[in-house]
């Protein structure tokens, strides 16, 4: 028999609800289902999650408490299922995070374990033929990009495909790191906002030669008519695209009419950019991607204190050497 009427065998059996580890442990013990998963209780448990959120009151399950399922035969109306899954569809970056939250038990997962639950519980939307790989890439890559740039990542990597969760690791290294990161980067915006405006502005020209700008020119600060540096983004060697750039060191956010008046500046072949300390209106922002205009990237204080640590401007990466015991436990 498959692992839904496996379970139902069981809690007929049992007469009562039962956490989905106990449903899984019967299961196996009296051979009512075989599997080579790794994680057979995940498996059991989204199964049983997946039927309920597919059939709805037509599923033989409900399920009763966090973790526990019942059979919908014995439940009157206040037994009902508490916890309806949100049917939107998620990132796979996402979709893996509710999965090791609602099922991993605070234990690491093999990323194809990891997929299996996502797609069997629809989370995502994909038409790859390797899900798996596109996963695992994508948790990698937030992995690395949290890490550049100084910032805890929702995902810890333990080696041979295990997945886990960062907020797991409570009060331990990890999170003195984290929590000694954090404040470098408060420390960080506050030196920023008190740069004057020529300072900022060299600043942000240093920062874009880091992030790999060629002919990089800090315009004179007098009569820049709202341009304040001019470089070419290269990507690759093979692109190569002009970028006009207004610094703005502001304590309140940014409006649409700075938007129209650097795009108002630009050059022939030009693109847009500005750079604030602050943040931008929503106004700003919807102007800066109206489709029918010259589009105009915004970096709000935020990402631009992630891009000034990414590229080590004001900054010094410190690395330490951490060891581990690479022996069996007893």
């Amino acid at each position: 028999m498959d692992s839904l009427d496996a379970s139902e065998k069981v809690l007929q059996e049992a007469g009562q609800p039962l956490h989905y580890k106990e449903i899984t442990s019967q299961i196996i013990s009296k051979n009512y289902w075989q599997t080579e998963g790794r994680t057979p209780d995940q498996t059991v448990n989204a199964r049983l999650a997946v039927d309920i959120k597919k059939k709805g009151d037509h599923s033989r399950f409900i399920r009763t408490a966090p973790g526990v399922f019942g059979l919908r035969r014995w439940a009157g109306e206040d037994d009902m299922d508490i916890s309806d899954q949100d049917e939107s569809k998620y990132s796979f970056t996402d979709a893996a995070e509710i999965v090791l939250d609602q099922y991993a038990d605070k234990r690491p997962m093999h990323y194809r374990d990891i997929t299996d639950v996502v797609l069997e519980m629809e989370l995502v939307d994909t038409e790859g033929k390797t899900p798996e790989a596109t996963l695992y890439a994508m948790v990698l890559t937030e992995i690395k990009r949290f890490t550049e740039r100084g910032e805890r990542s929702r995902f810890v990597k333990y080696g041979q495909g295990m997945i886990g969760l960062r907020k797991w690791m409570g009060e331990g290294l990890a999170f003195q790191i984290d929590r000694q990161n954090r404040e470098v980067q408060k420390k960080l915006l506050s030196h920023v906002q008190k740069l004057t405006a020529e300072e900022f502005e060299r600043l942000v020209g240093l920062l874009l030669g880091e992030m790999g700008f060629e002919d990089v020119e800090v315009t004179s600060y007098s009569g820049d008519k709202g341009i304040d540096i001019r470089g070419t983004l290269v990507v690759g060697d093979v692109i190569r695209t002009k970028m006009a750039v207004q610094a703005k060191k502001w304590k309140h956010n940014v409006h649409s009419p700075i938007v129209q008046q650097v795009r108002g500046s630009l050059g022939a072949h030009e693109q847009g950019m500005i750079i604030t300390t602050s943040d931008f209106s929503k106004g700003a922002k919807e102007e800066a991607e109206r489709s029918d205009a010259i589009p105009v990237a915004l970096v709000n204080g935020k990402q631009l204190v992630d891009l000034l640590i990414e590229h080590e401007v004001l900054v010094k990466r410190v690395a330490y050497e951490l060891i581990n015991l690479d022996v069996e436990e007893e």
